[in-house]
């Protein structure tokens, strides 16, 4: 058995305020690693700024590796652990700003970053689109990156897997009027590819938008093995902030995908619209 284990967080950051949020994020992994063994913790996207910034992007956009990254990748190596969540990033000219996902490791070190590509709305004004699906192989499994909108184009996730990922982490800014659409691709990218998915949504709300939370891990058959979804305020129903924690066996991934054959029977040869840009 390759057992490990997997913590996903709901948070709320505040807008702009990417000191108060960094700290709120080394509380949550000091709490998550204080209670038990963990292996993979995932955050949502834009986790150290908030979403709705417009031009104040490029006020809290860093370079990779800069202070944040540093700062995270020392608290993966004080509690043994990986961690993604996702940032606004920028490249030596100034103006090119990513949404990214960060991955660092146990050891201190910074593995990976993931820039989106399905960028949505006012982010085309934001940011610039990425062009890699990076799958970062670690001793705890290989790990898949893509951030919130990705998750509607079945694309990504399937090319993740067709280059060896086994855990796909996904974060995201979903709203919570399309709550029912994001619970839907979680365990759809999970089945059809015969994967976990851990996937870590923001509550709270910016300036115009509500985050709908429901953050989970799915196992290879559609399985919700760790939910926040009963998560919410006994008044409002608005959901909480908070983590939640499993257990996974990676070698479900193996036996899944023998047993059901949805990466081998594959006919790629029929896919050609798939890259015809419409």
């Amino acid at each position: 058995m390759r057992e490990i284990t997997v913590a996903i967080v709901q948070m709320k950051p505040r807008l702009g305020e990417a000191e108060e949020n960094l700290v709120k994020m080394t509380e949550m992994v000091s709490r998550i690693a204080s209670q038990q063994k963990v292996d993979l913790i995932v955050f949502p996207e834009l986790i150290t700024s908030g979403y709705e910034l417009g031009v104040r992007f490029t006020e809290i956009a860093q370079r990779v590796p800069g202070p944040t990254v540093n700062l995270m990748a020392q608290r993966a190596n004080e509690y043994g652990v990986f961690i993604a969540f996702g940032m606004v990033t920028k490249e030596r000219v100034e103006s090119v700003l990513y949404n990214s996902a960060v991955l660092v490791g146990p050891d201190g070190e910074l593995l990976d970053v993931y820039n989106k590509i399905h960028l949505r709305g006012e982010e085309r004004m934001a940011f610039r689109e990425g062009y890699k699906l990076p799958v970062i192989p670690t001793e705890i499994g290989s790990i898949g990156l893509m951030i919130g909108y990705d998750l509607a184009f079945p694309e990504v996730s399937r090319s993740l897997v067709l280059d060896g990922a086994e855990i796909i982490c996904v974060m995201a800014n979903w709203e919570a009027a399309n709550i029912d659409e994001w619970k839907t691709y979680v365990r759809a990218r999970a089945y059809e590819n015969s994967a976990f998915v851990a996937a870590a949504n923001r509550v709270g709300e910016d300036v115009t938008l509500n985050f709908g939370g429901e953050s989970m891990v799915v196992g290879p058959r559609g399985q919700i093995m760790a939910s926040l979804a009963s998560e919410t305020d006994p008044e409002t129903g608005a959901p909480l902030e908070g983590f939640a924690v499993a257990r996974i066996d990676l070698d479900e991934v193996r036996k899944y995908r023998e047993e059901f054959q949805f990466i081998q029977n594959r006919q790629p040869a029929v896919y050609k619209a798939l890259v015809r840009k419409y």
